[in-house]
């Protein structure tokens, strides 16, 4: 069978593009699946980003124009061309929840087969939505049978009843259609959408961590997503509306800035805490509309910053206690994205959480190793990570069409699925 054009190299090797369409950037990773399923970063892009507001296309016209310069970007670098892309989604219109189904296997008594495993994952799925909400992903948490729980691959297993315990994700349909629009508007193909808090977990968390129990904070632009994991698998997913835009205002307001210089003065001088500033120091606000240059001192902007990154990770700890799982979080936080880049961020997410918290930054591949290893290129890399795992059936099961797009979003997690199995 001859491999797609689309997605691979006449070497054999495959190109798969990770499209993240953030709030304050596009970001763009091109990377190059080896023959031994090793990922190379080829290239990197990004772009300011027009035409959204945390995560939902507001103007689409700005919002191709963002994709098509970071895509461009990622090109240059790369030097390969790009027709298709693993987009990312994200924005506070995503909703989860645990769901729960129950079968009688096949032929009683006898082992359970793929079958089943497929009867009891739509019975779990079948739940009430409404009529503009669609399911993004469906990941399981584990199967009971005949009353004994832990299992993660029951095929093979003696049994009467099956049981599955499966999260189910799901957006608003009208966002993803806008999102899936303007990545075709720019000329591409769209492979499958990925929930980006999921896609960065692939990149910055370590099998152990989600063994153990840890929580992933991805602090976007406009929205903060959070993804909890325990005994393997993922157990709760949120979106908070607040992210670093918020924090970058607060400063513009404080200190009576524009908003552009207000993000330089956040990411040049700005601290998440006052426990980790030095008070002396300080640092001069140009002037605007004819008033003089003033200096700031550091302290003053930190009194800015952190009661806003504190209501930030207050939100995001009452999402943690809703899961119940609050207690089981043995390897803490781990913080990623853009917004964790402000300096003591994880120290202000110890003080707030009571958990040891680190930063987590993109691991597990070559190439271009420097540029893509930071937060910023988390959710990237970790598309990237999503494509390599589709085999080249599964890439051709993801059509361009947006007729029946969401209908095949199962198929894109089936590898996801396997891999828990």
């Amino acid at each position: 069978m001859n491999p797609s054009k689309d997605i691979f190299r006449s070497d054999s090797k495959r190109i798969v593009t990770g499209l993240d369409i953030g709030t304050s950037k596009i970001g763009v990773v091109i990377g190059e699946i080896t023959q031994d399923n090793t990922v190379n970063i080829l290239g990197v892009g990004t772009s300011p980003s027009k035409g959204l507001r945390q995560g939902v296309v507001i103007n689409l016209d700005l919002a191709v124009e963002s994709i098509t310069k970071a895509i461009h970007e990622a090109r240059l670098t790369a030097g390969v061309d790009v027709k298709e892309v693993v987009v990312g989604i994200a924005g506070d219109h995503i909703r989860s929840v645990n769901s729960r189904g129950v079968v009688g296997v096949s032929r009683s008594g006898q082992e359970i087969t793929q079958h089943d495993v497929d009867k009891v994952i739509d019975a779990a799925k079948a739940i009430a939505l409404p009529i503009d909400r669609e399911v993004l992903h469906i990941l399981p948490q584990e199967f009971i049978v005949d009353n004994q729980g832990g299992i993660k691959n029951p095929i093979g297993i003696s049994g009467v009843r099956l049981e599955a315990e499966i999260h189910i994700v799901t957006g608003a349909v009208t966002s993803a259609q806008n999102i899936v629009r303007s990545v075709k508007k720019a000329g591409l193909k769209v492979a499958g959408l990925v929930l980006e808090p999921l896609a960065s977990s692939s990149a910055v968390l370590e099998q152990s961590e989600k063994d153990l129990g840890v929580v992933l904070i991805d602090m976007g632009g406009g929205t903060t997503d959070v993804a909890l994991f325990y005994g393997g698998a993922i157990r709760y997913t949120a979106v908070i509306g607040l992210g670093g835009q918020i924090v970058t205002n607060d400063v513009a307001l404080g200190l009576r800035t524009p908003v552009d210089q207000a993000e330089i003065i956040k990411q040049k001088y700005g601290y998440a805490t006052s426990s980790v500033t030095t008070k002396e120091d300080s640092f001069i606000v140009p002037g605007i509309g004819g008033r003089e240059a003033r200096e700031v001192k550091v302290k003053d902007l930190t009194s800015i910053i952190q009661p806003r990154m504190e209501e930030i990770f207050g939100l995001a700890a009452k999402e943690i206690k809703r899961s119940d799982y609050g207690d089981l979080l043995s390897a803490g936080i781990v913080l990623t994205g853009g917004g964790s880049l402000l300096r003591g961020t994880a120290q202000l997410a110890e003080e707030v959480f009571g958990l040891p918290a680190t930063i987590g930054i993109p691991q597990g591949f070559g190439g271009l190793t420097e540029a893509a290893s930071s937060p910023i290129f988390s959710t990237g890399v970790g598309l990237v990570f999503f494509g390599a795992g589709l085999g080249e059936e599964e890439v051709r099961k993801f059509g361009t069409e947006e007729e029946g797009l969401f209908s095949r979003i199962y198929q894109w997690m089936k590898k996801f699925a396997d891999d828990f199995m």
